[in-house]
Order: C-alpha cells, then sequence, then structure tokens
C-alpha cells in the first residue's frame, strides 16, 4: 500500500534517505541532492508518498506543467530487491496519469549507473546531461500512453 507521507513519518523519511544515498555519496563524494532536501515542507505540499509501514520506502512527486517530476525515490537497504522501488515508480505513473500528466521526468548523478540502468529498463530514456557544481546530472524522461 502507497500512502501520502504525514508529519509523523518524517523521521523515519529521513533515516530510509540517509541510509539510501550514503554509500552513493561516498562513490560522488559530495552529498546527493536528496540528502539535503526539506522533508517537513515536502510532506506538507502532499509530494512525499510512502510504503510500508514503518514506512520501508518513499517517492518525492512534484507536478510540472508537462510532466511529473520524481525528485526522489529511496528504499532502506535492508529492504531492496524487494520490488518496493518499482512498485514506487509504478505508483508515480499512476499519479501522473491521475494527473492527466503526458509524461515522468527524474535526474541522477551519472556515477549511479546501477540506477540509469535500472531507468532505462522501466523505459525511461536519457534526454541530456549537464554540469551542477562538479556534478553530471543524467536527465531521463518517460512519456506515458
Amino acid at each position: 500500500m502507497i500512502r501520502p507521507a504525514t508529519p509523523s513519518d518524517q523521521p523515519r523519511i529521513e533515516e530510509i534517505v540517509e541510509a539510501a544515498y550514503t554509500p552513493w555519496a561516498e562513490l560522488i563524494g559530495a552529498r546527493p541532492i536528496p540528502m539535503d532536501a526539506d522533508y517537513a515542507a515536502l510532506i506538507s505540499s502532499a509530494h512525499v508518498f510512502v510504503t510500508g509501514e514503518g514506512p520501508d520506502g518513499l517517492i518525492v512527486l512534484i507536478p510540472e506543467t508537462d510532466a511529473l517530476l520524481i525528485e526522489n525515490v529511496a528504499v532502506a537497504p535492508v529492504h531492496h530487491g524487494k520490488g518496493i522501488g518499482r512498485a514506487l515508480l509504478a505508483f508515480a505513473e499512476d499519479h501522473a496519469r491521475a494527473l492527466t500528466l503526458p509524461s515522468l521526468r527524474l535526474y541522477t548523478n551519472e556515477l549511479m549507473t546501477r540506477n540509469i540502468e535500472l531507468y532505462k529498463s522501466l523505459g525511461y530514456q536519457e534526454t541530456t546531461r549537464e554540469e551542477i557544481n562538479g556534478r553530471y546530472i543524467v536527465h531521463m524522461a518517460k512519456p506515458l500512453t
């Protein structure tokens, strides 16, 4: 079951994000953007959705004019490999359709190759790359049919 996050979920959300992104921070030499997000504001704006009673995973979805931005998807490391991330990404597609948005978009660091391969396997295509403060970002999109 995926539901909107509540303020009481915030400490667990921040714990999941910290645990999920710490290995990537070590790889890229900087804290990934989701590690420093304002989760209180995102939750109060109804942009965060969680799964599991813990919760076990989360996704941050921000509606834009022509796409639903997947700002962050994170799963507690103990739950990796159980399909939670894929379920959250499928939820994002349903949410975009409910909002009548024609596509999804996301971005990730180019060194996060495992994530890039997952997104490609789910139908996302690379649209562009850019350098932001010494980090190389891969932008990807998925049209909805």
